[in-house]
């Protein structure tokens, strides 16, 4: 195996015996080759979407299938070998209803439309052959695999959307199109000219999973999200998919049984939707690195609906009470199918189970404050523009992003704790846990933390900006009272900063490190055209952004 997607790759230069993440090398292996059989299905797609004969279920399967190859997705090899099969059988379909629409393919195909293989250990052996390191050209590698990880952060977002009934064909046809290029003899240019509109797609992904939550919950408010516990039996949700939240507060309503977020389903608490349900009581725990600790102590059933999974230790005690669903898994775990067209999921038998187990054990007391997407700051528009004009508000941080293990991310807290009084954090995703616990203040009733939500509600951060540079009537984006220190972790944070590179934002910090999929070559162009930096030390970098 060889894997260099997310930020704590081994040694700072990639996994090669087993992911830190925890995935196995098997594992590995078979998502190297998933995605090969993914550029293969796309290529044929292509070419009957040209022709308006593009089945609609092929654009579900190929972003299924990246989402699940995402890091702290899905961890059971019987799973992707399940999907290689039947993603092999879907090609081989195209093939047949290119050759019966009169589709005039190549005399030789590419060998992504033919290669074929029928046995687990045959499609470990292939990723030998189709893996990170079969393009041998380090800066084509980098940017071959910059885009890709960046469309797996677009698919994540597309099927959140989808889930919720939003769908765009241009997004669907820009992933393959995208995948096939990676295959293709592009020229560096072309493969960042390809980047960046990897990008542009990336805010259309983020504006169309937005107008799919507040379209079916409403919009954000600023809420008071209790952090301690209720004495009734619980379940516990993780990772990020509304329309699962949704099914499970719904079913179970009036059973006795609670329910609370955890990590990134923290901002499930600011819809108005949600808030009719007593039942969801609060946020339990921090960001997805410590749940090895904090679901010994929650003692009721854990549902994943996305990644961000930890696979427990073999002394954990938790394990039985692990359930996944979606593009999640976790060999050992009890996967929820999908939802049937026009219903619900079935819930049923992890709130039996929540039913057996004793009340979550309390592990801190209070409230945080969050809710602050767009439509909510604008609602305060006044107040922030009067604080800026007075002076009470000099700069804004945008401290997006992920959490992570890393000892270095203790950077973010000191950051945090260090920034001048007459600052304002912007933030969404888990990078938010370093600091959103501070007692920061406020001003003049601003919380000095604005947590947006979620990592895709980076889209309402671009909003805002975008917003006060109108209201400022200024030329460029970057002329704004704000900076960038952004943590990143996994490919979902890959596509927010190919985003914000789009909306042309410049002088971008990025912690705790540089991504090692970037040779240096590729990172002097950012470096160059976009002012892409790493983090260094908190005081070091505070006299740099303060200036």
């Amino acid at each position: 195996m060889f894997c260099f997607q997310c930020q704590e790759t081994a040694k700072g230069t990639g996994c090669t015996i087993a992911g830190v993440c925890g995935k196995t090398s098997d594992v590995a292996n078979l998502q190297d080759t998933l995605l090969y059989v993914l550029k293969g299905i796309s290529w044929y797609n292509e070419k009957l979407r040209a022709i308006g004969a593009n089945p609609a279920k092929v654009d579900k399967l190929i972003f299924d299938g990246l989402f699940a190859t995402i890091t702290n997705a899905n961890f059971d090899a019987n799973v992707f070998n399940k999907r290689i099969i039947k993603a092999l059988q879907l090609r081989n379909e195209l093939h047949v209803l290119c050759k019966e629409a009169g589709v005039a393919l190549p005399k030789g195909l590419p060998p992504i439309a033919t290669w074929t293989a029928g046995t687990i250990q045959e499609f470990e052996a292939k990723a030998e052959e189709v893996g990170v390191l079969s393009t041998k050209n380090e800066d084509i590698r980098s940017l071959r695999e910059l885009i890709i990880y960046g469309v797996k952060g677009l698919a994540a977002y597309a099927e959140h959307a989808y889930n919720l009934g939003r769908r765009k064909d241009e997004i669907f046809a820009f992933m393959q199109r995208a995948l096939v290029a990676t295959t293709e003899d592009l020229s560096i240019d072309e493969l960042v000219d390809l980047t960046l509109e990897t990008g542009k797609f990336g805010v259309d992904v983020m504006a169309l999973l937005d107008a799919a939550n507040t379209g079916a919950y409403g919009n954000p408010e600023a809420t008071m999200v209790n952090i301690g516990v209720r004495n009734n039996p619980a379940i516990l949700i993780s990772g990020h998919d509304m329309k699962d939240m949704e099914d499970l507060l719904k079913q179970t309503e009036g059973t006795g049984v609670d329910v609370y977020t955890h990590s990134e389903m923290l901002p499930a608490h600011y819809y108005p939707s949600f808030k009719k349900y007593n039942h969801l009581v609060g946020n339990y725990g921090n960001a997805w690195w410590k749940q090895n600790t904090e679901f010994e102590s929650f003692n009721g059933p854990i549902l994943f609906t996305t990644n961000c999974i930890v696979p427990p230790k073999s002394s954990a005690t938790y394990t039985g009470r692990i359930y996944t669903t979606g593009a999640s898994g976790l060999e050992g775990a009890i996967h929820i199918p999908d939802r049937e067209e026009g219903k619900m999921k079935d819930f049923s038998q992890i709130i039996e189970h929540a039913k057996r187990c004793a009340a979550p054990q309390e592990i801190e007391t209070g409230e945080i404050v969050g809710g602050f997407a767009h439509a909510q700051v604008f609602a305060l528009a006044d107040k922030i523009v009067e604080a800026i004009k007075s002076g009470a508000i000099k700069k804004f941080f945008v401290m997006a992003g992920c959490d992570g293990r890393m000892k270095s991310r203790d950077y973010y807290t000191q950051f945090a704790n260090r920034l001048p009084q007459d600052t304002v954090i912007l933030t969404a995703g888990c990078a938010k846990y370093r600091y959103n616990k501070l007692p920061l203040g406020d001003i003049n009733g601003i919380p000095r933390v604005i947590d947006a939500g979620q990592c895709n509600d980076s889209y309402s951060l671009a909003v805002i900006a975008l917003k006060l540079k109108e209201i400022f009537e200024l030329n460029d984006i970057n002329d704004l009272p704000i900076a960038y220190n952004i943590a990143w972790y996994e490919q979902k944070a890959v596509i927010v900063l190919l985003a914000l590179l789009h909306l042309g934002v410049k002088n971008i910090h990025l912690g705790p490190t540089l991504p090692v999929f970037l040779s240096p070559n590729v990172t002097k162009i950012l470096v160059e055209n976009f002012g892409i930096a790493s983090i260094s030390q908190v005081e070091k970098d505070l006299e740099i952004f303060t200036i």
